[in-house]
């Protein structure tokens, strides 16, 4: 008979770990479909596509101390408003240019992608777009020059010209705004967005 104690033998600690692993696997698929349910657009904490048609501004949630977006009025993106499935379009093609052309090699995006550029999750609301009566046309410009319309606010670091067409840039503004709709708790921290016209 073996003098080694039963939560030492070999025997438990080879069912321990199969039922530990099963036990995790399970728990992993009930967190992957709530996360899905959670990160799919429509959800309370991302928006559906056609937030593109509202405006959208950040408060400090004392509760949550942090800022979060808040969806206003009808401002339609472009002075057009869109049906769900043509901002849906619209937004689409937008993430399929960003992904196309690279963009996660520089910026920050939802906290995927390199910090050699400015992180784009707030992008629609920064302060260098100087307005929001002026933003779109100052996006689109840039997108299609950034060489002319560079703003390196003391840095030597330029975006390349990506030769977007005037539709992909468009579009990718219309990605812009619709992920600066997402709550992302906070994140970036220590973000201060563009001046909120009608706030005193």
């Amino acid at each position: 008979m073996s003098n080694v104690p039963w939560w030492a033998s070999e025997s438990f600690w080879r069912k321990t770990a199969i039922w530990v692993t099963a036990g995790m696997t399970l728990v992993l698929i009930a967190l992957t479909f709530d996360t899905v349910k959670v990160i799919t657009a429509g959800h309370s904490r991302v928006p559906a596509y056609e937030v593109i048609n509202k405006r959208i501004y950040y408060r400090m949630n004392t509760k949550r101390k942090f800022q979060e977006p808040v969806i206003g009025e009808d401002a339609p993106l472009f002075g057009k408003m869109l049906s769900p499935e043509e901002a849906e379009a619209m937004v689409s093609h937008g993430k399929m240019t960003v992904q196309a052309k690279n963009c996660g090699s520089c910026h920050t995006l939802l906290g995927n992608g390199a910090y050699y550029a400015p992180d784009l999750t707030k992008a629609w609301l920064d302060p260098a777009w100087a307005g929001e009566s002026v933003r779109e046309t100052l996006m689109v410009q840039f997108l299609l020059d950034p060489t002319t319309n560079a703003r390196g606010f003391g840095s030597t670091r330029r975006m390349p010209n990506l030769h977007l067409t005037e539709e992909e840039a468009r579009a990718v503004v219309a990605f812009l705004k619709w992920t600066s709709a997402i709550d992302t708790t906070g994140f970036p921290r220590n973000f201060t967005p563009v001046a909120q016209e009608g706030d005193l």
